[in-house]
């Protein structure tokens, strides 16, 4: 038998702590499925990952008749973890995550208004160094630190030309932090953590729409994440679905955004609410520290009626945007993610309605729609997914 070199050796170890990291405790035999290898390279890889405590034991398997497996897992103990950053066009939230994907430190959250560009993204990094004067960090023991954003993001180069043009800002950002920095698009990021932790755990092909201050969308394609040629695959926003022909932000008119997304539909409530539509939001929009976009779906959950009619619109809309995904991609299922998973339960019936009516029933019917259960945790997820997914060791 010919011996793996070491540089795959390598690779293959990192296959493996990343499969522990994705699915939880798994035996031999399950990670021999996953990766394809053999059983006794498996066991040799495992048997060094434990000698070196980055795997323990967890548990005997389940009995199938003969001597109970072995169940590995990552060591949670093992004093390591991956710092997520959160970025949208008005607020950035940071988290610190062990290899269990369990918080070390409560999520803290700043409103940051990317508009400002280079200003913006200094706060951000003061933000972040702040977050890590926390007692219970350790600074050499950080792993990493992901930032999902929204924007045209090409991950591989650190830009963000929608933001801050072609600067390489991930390089900018380890550079002030000191530790290494992988940049990616907030709905690619939502996507993966989809994939990995959520509702689309187990799908090859699914679509997962970020319904947020925009109208995002990261694409699994045989399960993974599709890029397209440049990266910018999913502009789902810019789809021309929109009711009116007002601008969109991008300089085209009737994009699906500018009459879907959260931070539209807040402007349409407070200009009803000017107009004289009585709602319960009057009170929430006057409440200190709270996330403006969020109020809509707050009060939608509470039974307003302008808020819950706003959201049943714009979810016709997506829903509209998400039939012509399934004739295209004839996808295993849709997600929807991101902040307005909050309020799944009133926009779901209206985009079901809208892929009953305007998708081939034939298509439609082996599409499944699902809310997120991550809601706008799976942003943070997705943040701490870059750094497994790019880091060069563990």
């Amino acid at each position: 038998m010919v011996e793996e070199k070491p540089n795959k050796q390598y690779g293959l170890q990192l296959d493996v702590l990343r499969n522990l990291y994705y699915r939880g405790a798994m035996s031999i035999n399950e990670i021999g499925k996953v990766t394809g290898k053999s059983l006794p390279l498996i066991t040799g890889i495992i048997n060094k990952l434990r000698d070196e405590r980055l795997i323990v034991d967890s548990r005997l398997a389940p009995s199938t008749g003969g001597r109970r497996a072995h169940v590995y897992q990552l060591n949670r103990t093992m004093p390591k973890f991956i710092v997520a950053v959160a970025v949208d066009q008005l607020t950035t939230r940071v988290a610190a995550f062990n290899l269990a994907n369990e918080l070390l430190i409560p999520p803290a959250e700043r409103a940051i208004n990317l508009i400002q560009g280079t200003k913006a993204l200094d706060e951000i990094i003061d933000f972040i160094k702040e977050y890590l004067s926390h007692p219970n960090v350790s600074i050499t023991d950080i792993m990493g630190v992901g930032i999902a954003m929204p924007g045209f993001v090409n991950a591989t180069k650190g830009v963000n030309q929608t933001y801050f043009g072609n600067e390489n800002i991930a390089q900018y950002i380890q550079y002030k932090l000191g530790y290494e920095v992988f940049i990616d698009n907030d709905s690619s990021a939502i996507a993966l953590a989809e994939l990995h932790f959520g509702v689309a755990k187990g799908m090859k092909d699914v679509m997962v729409v970020n319904v947020g201050w925009g109208i995002g969308l990261g694409m699994i394609v045989n399960g993974k994440l599709f890029r397209g040629h440049n990266g910018f695959a999913g502009e789902f926003s810019h789809i021309p679905l929109a009711d009116s022909n007002n601008l969109c932000s991008c300089g085209k008119r009737g994009c699906l955004e500018v009459d879907a997304s959260l931070l539209v539909l807040t402007r349409k409530a407070q200009h009803e609410m000017k107009e004289g539509f009585a709602s319960k939001m009057h009170h929430l929009f006057s409440e200190k520290d709270v996330v403006s976009g969020e109020v809509i779906l707050q009060a939608a959950n509470a039974g307003d009626q302008l808020a819950i009619n706003l959201l049943s619109k714009a979810g016709f809309l997506i829903g509209k945007g998400i039939a012509t995904l399934i004739h295209i991609m004839n996808p295993q299922g849709v997600v929807i993610s991101g902040r307005g998973a909050m309020a799944a339960k009133i926009l779901m019936a209206p985009i079901q309605q809208a892929v009953n009516e305007f998708s081939i029933p034939m298509l439609a019917e082996q599409c499944v729609i699902l809310p997120s259960k991550l809601n706008k945790e799976a942003e943070l997820l997705g943040a701490a997914t870059l750094v497994v997914e790019r880091t060069l060791s563990f």
